[in-house]
């Protein structure tokens, strides 16, 4: 029993590091300059499969066969996340957010096609198996703890990048953006340079999220790339943690995936002619908390919280 209650904390605590860092990843583009992303789910498969082609044995059905070290495929992921970032970026992010939210939706299915369809790049439906896992040959047995660590160390520092750059120039350049984008520009900011960057960036944490659960899981397939898992939720966890704080996202993060994990065993118990439908009540239940976040906290649990001001002080000639 306790190590069924292990392995399961181990599932939760890696699955809501992965989260933590696509809420991340989403913070920097949406809480830091306001940029509506709602093609999450591209960059979190593409980073995925970049690292599993990047690392993972080779097959015939599909490319691969690399054999890299797995820290070389979540670089590769991040890379190659971020280049489908700043292709889409450069056509979409001189529309206004609306129709940006649209073009994202747009290039995520056109995404989540590709990969279901190419199968001499991907395999297709079948997937993708035989992912390796970081340290699993040093300690043998503790896989799934290993990759816990190496996921909460990577949202680690995704955290304290992002920490650092909103409190620096950059960071605020990007809120001035949001908040007063034609001010920004009077004052001679590229408005249109400083969003691509923020979005190329939100991407490439987007794609080590990816990494990190292909790596976890070992096998991916399109399924698993859904934009209720892998879009819809990151939204709820950004805004019921905080808009543009990041421990407000990572707790956003960790608290809806466990009402989510919670709805998935509560639904167990239900009647078998109920639990076909328990898919929709599971969505029902993130809505309903959801609105109930925005009534009573509209700002999320832990609203943005303006830097410290840094005093230099002054020397004297």
């Amino acid at each position: 029993m306790e190590a069924v209650i292990l392995g399961y904390g181990v599932f939760f605590l890696t699955l809501g590091g992965v989260y933590a860092l696509l809420a991340l990843g989403l913070n920097v583009q949406w809480g830091y300059v306001g940029m509506l992303n709602v093609g999450i789910a591209a960059f979190f498969a593409v980073g995925a499969y970049a690292s599993a082609i990047l690392t993972g044995p080779a097959d015939p059905a599909h490319l691969g066969g690399f054999g890299l070290p797995v820290w070389l495929g979540m670089s590769g992921a991040a890379f190659f996340a971020a280049l489908l970032g700043l292709a889409i970026g450069l056509v979409t992010l001189r529309l206004r957010s609306d129709y940006l939210a649209i073009a994202s939706i747009g290039i995520a299915e056109i995404v989540r096609l590709v990969l279901k369809n190419e199968d001499w790049l991907t395999n297709g439906v079948r997937g993708i198996a035989g992912i390796p896992r970081p340290f699993e040959a040093l300690w043998p047995g503790n896989g799934g703890l290993a990759m816990l660590l190496v996921v909460w160390g990577l949202v680690f520092l995704a955290f304290l990048l992002n920490h650092r750059a909103h409190r620096s120039p950059w960071g605020r350049v990007l809120r001035g953006i949001r908040d007063n984008e034609p001010a920004a520009r009077a004052m001679g900011k590229n408005s249109l340079a400083f969003r691509l960057q923020a979005f190329v960036l939100g991407c490439a944490v987007m794609g080590l999220a990816g990494s990190a659960y292909a790596h976890f899981v070992g096998f991916i397939s399109p399924e698993a790339f859904d934009p209720v898992f892998a879009t819809f939720l990151v939204w709820v966890m950004l805004i019921a943690g905080g808009s543009g704080n990041n421990t407000g996202a990572i707790l956003g993060a960790l608290l809806i995936w466990g009402v989510w994990s919670g709805t998935e065993i509560l639904t167990g118990y239900l009647p078998a002619e109920v639990q076909t439908q328990a898919g929709a009540l599971r969505v029902l239940a993130i809505g309903v908390l959801l609105q109930a976040i925005l009534i009573l906290r509209p700002e999320g649990l832990l609203p943005e919280r303006p830097p410290r001001p840094v005093w230099r002080k002054e020397t004297s000639r």
